[in-house]
């Protein structure tokens, strides 16, 4: 038994690595199977195609963003803005560990994939779901301090958006100053919307 789960963990493991370093149409059969050291009987006892790796991969993806992903931003800071830039933060760092060669695989992924395969699609979409998620659980915490009406899943979705677009110039560029100054100016966005903080003091006044 642990034989078997290990061979289908290596698919996966090498199909998470493949796709994100070449991208889904640029990994062959031949590349899986010689990554992960299988051969094609074994491949197929466990996925019906390459196409039903690539869900297993999403499903892994969604299954690790807490732990991988939120978590370890989350401990950095109890303040709930900077734990929004906590995780922007990790993005940075591995912009930085690549050389800006980082490219966000899900990003990357939502490019590349055929629009009509909706069932990647929907995984891809739970996953950006997951984060938009997690950054509002931050705004939450500070929404009697954003102007009135504010609509939290929309400036949550904006946080995304400034992430993916902030890595994929940055990939582009060769450089993290783009990613930076998209974040710079998220910042200011955030010292207008939350203003700054009252102090214990004025509340009582």
């Amino acid at each position: 038994m642990p034989k078997v789960l290990q061979t289908r963990d290596r698919l996966i493991e090498s199909a998470r690595y493949l796709f994100w370093e070449r991208g889904f149409a640029g990994t062959s059969m031949a590349d899986l199977l010689a990554h992960a050291d299988v051969n094609s009987g074994s491949f197929y006892h466990f996925f019906e195609s390459k196409e039903a790796l690539l869900r297993e991969v999403l499903k892994g993806y969604l299954v690790a963003l807490r732990p991988m992903v939120v978590d370890p931003a989350f401990a950095r800071t109890d303040e709930p803005v900077e734990r929004i830039f906590a995780i922007l933060a990790g993005y940075r760092e591995r912009i930085l560990q690549t050389d800006s060669k980082y490219g966000c695989p899900l990003g990357r992924l939502a490019l590349e994939i055929d629009p009509e395969n909706r069932p990647a699609h929907a995984l891809i979409a739970k996953n950006f779901q997951g984060w938009i998620e997690a950054v509002r659980e931050c705004l939450e915490e500070v929404k009697h301090r954003l102007p009135k009406g504010t609509d939290l899943d929309a400036l949550a979705t904006y946080v995304l958006a400034v992430m993916e677009g902030g890595v994929m110039l940055s990939r582009s560029y060769g450089s993290v100053e783009p990613f930076d100054r998209t974040v710079k100016q998220l910042r200011q966005h955030f010292a207008l919307l939350v203003g700054p903080k009252k102090s214990a003091a004025k509340k009582r006044r």
